[in-house]
């Protein structure tokens, strides 16, 4: 039941819960919201932080802003200036640098032709082969043939993911472009800025009102923390104490290393498919723009337990998923909502985290106002 003055539990501090605390905040029905995290710090896996020899980085890896929204970039002004994202990813094939997601110029030091548009995709009708199943392998193989795939998806996905290729969603595939033109960013947006002082200094001035209160360091209970409004942002079968089972996730590890030269290599990130444990090594330097006698890099190592990152989302993830989705939504009659990357068991990136987040504000304001 929704009253005059209502008590809103956020629990965890990430893009969702931190945009959806500021929205509410702003209400005359809102008497108090209380944002709870297991972590010691806000900002979920966009947390970042200047590190001993005073360099900005990305605790949890590399978080590129982008967005087609200029609904979500003014949102996002209120709380930070930005700087130019410059993101520039190389994938490093048989000791030779390859622009990446593929381009014309991929395909031409690939090939060793000269190619345009329409002779680009000739070579690549050639190469693609016909396939039955619908699997992230099939997919690529169907699209740019098994010699590209091979060298520069294969082993990056075994890696990364753990498990064959073949029970990956094609859907994970479609998240790279191939691209017949010299484009070289590794993202396709209108908007590719960065927060000029970094991602939790943009969190932590949207959560400056009284009515908010931020509790760290503490997991949720739902016998000890209690309100009339529930935002639920973790993980959704842990809610449910897996009665369906555990969905099934891809952790990391980052091993951090700070050089003393100004930059470490040419551009922001390199991936290794081939070579090497880890997947990739980021400069944040080249994104931060900051001007330093020091340089720090991250290396990425995927692993199968820990934090949860990527959702692996088998045919079998899947149908526990839609068991624990449906429990979900009859609780959102009582006023418990669950948004987000781990409620959802989805991989959205940060501009699609801060959509959701004010999207759910706006229908809590709703109900809040017709006192539903």
């Amino acid at each position: 039941m929704l009253r005059k003055k209502n008590n809103i539990l956020i629990v965890g501090a990430g893009p969702v819960g931190l945009v959806s605390a500021n929205i509410l905040s702003k209400l005359k029905q809102v008497n108090s919201i209380c944002i709870l995290d297991k972590r010691n710090h806000i900002g979920g896996n966009c947390f970042d932080y200047i590190n001993k020899s005073g360099l900005l980085v990305h605790k949890y890896g590399p978080h590129y802003f982008r967005t087609n929204s200029k609904k979500i970039l003014n949102y996002l002004s209120k709380f930070t200036e930005w700087i130019k994202g410059d993101y520039i990813v190389k994938s490093s094939v048989n000791k030779h640098l390859y622009d990446f997601p593929i381009n014309l110029n991929t395909l031409e030091k690939f090939f060793k032709k000269k190619l345009n548009e329409k002779t680009a995709k000739k070579i690549l009708n050639n190469e693609k082969e016909t396939v039955d199943q619908d699997n992230f392998e099939n997919f690529l193989i169907s699209k740019i043939g098994r010699k590209l795939y091979e060298n520069f998806y294969k082993n990056y996905t075994i890696k990364q993911w753990g498990i064959d290729p073949k029970k990956i969603p094609s859907s994970v595939a479609k998240r790279i472009p191939i691209r017949f033109n010299r484009k070289k960013e590794y993202v396709d947006a209108e908007y590719k800025l960065m927060p000029k002082n970094g991602y939790t200094e943009m969190f932590k001035k949207m959560i400056t009102s009284d009515k908010i209160k931020m509790i760290l360091k503490e997991n949720f209970s739902k016998k000890k923390h209690k309100a009339n409004i529930v935002i639920y942002t973790g993980p959704i079968d842990l809610y449910f104490n897996y009665k369906y089972g555990k969905l099934n996730w891809r952790s990391l590890n980052f091993k951090f290393q700070t050089f003393k030269k100004k930059k470490f290599q040419n551009f922001l990130q390199i991936n290794f498919p081939n070579d090497y444990k880890f997947t990739r090594i980021v400069e944040y330097k080249h994104v931060t723009k900051q001007k330093s006698q020091k340089t720090t890099i991250s290396k990425e190592y995927s692993k199968k337990h820990g934090d949860p990152y990527y959702p692996i989302n088998t045919e079998i993830d899947k149908k526990i998923y839609n068991k624990y989705y449906k429990e979900a939504k009859k609780l959102e009659k009582q006023n418990i909502f669950f948004c987000g990357r781990l409620a959802e068991y989805t991989y959205i990136n940060t501009d699609e985290a801060i959509h959701k987040g004010m999207e759910l504000a706006k229908k809590i304001r709703k109900k809040i106002e017709n006192g539903s």
